[in-house]
């Protein structure tokens, strides 16, 4: 299984076939050829070194509150009223 983070295309190397995305500080070189040139400042999810597809910014901010979730969760500091605020729960059903 991969989860694909979202980051930034930074820069863009050679013939386009690679660019230089960041997230949080940390800059990785990934190959571009499944969604093509994007103009700096795009967003893409990555995995394994390769950029999967462009995403919005109402798309990565959900993708960003799940992963916020699932960080707080491995630290034993989940809390359902806190993420996912938007979905029911099942104390309301």
């Amino acid at each position: 299984m991969c989860l694909s983070i979202p980051k930034q295309v930074v820069a863009w190397e050679g013939d386009g076939d690679f660019a230089w995305v960041e997230r949080d500080g940390r800059r990785e070189r990934v190959n571009m050829m499944l969604v093509g040139p994007q103009p700096l400042g795009s967003w893409v999810l990555t995995a394994l070194g390769m950029a999967r597809e462009t995403i919005g910014e109402a798309e990565r901010a959900l993708i960003e509150e799940a992963l916020a979730a699932l960080a707080s969760a491995l630290a034993g500091d989940y809390d359902p009223d806190h993420h996912f605020a938007d979905l029911p729960s099942a104390r309301d059903e």
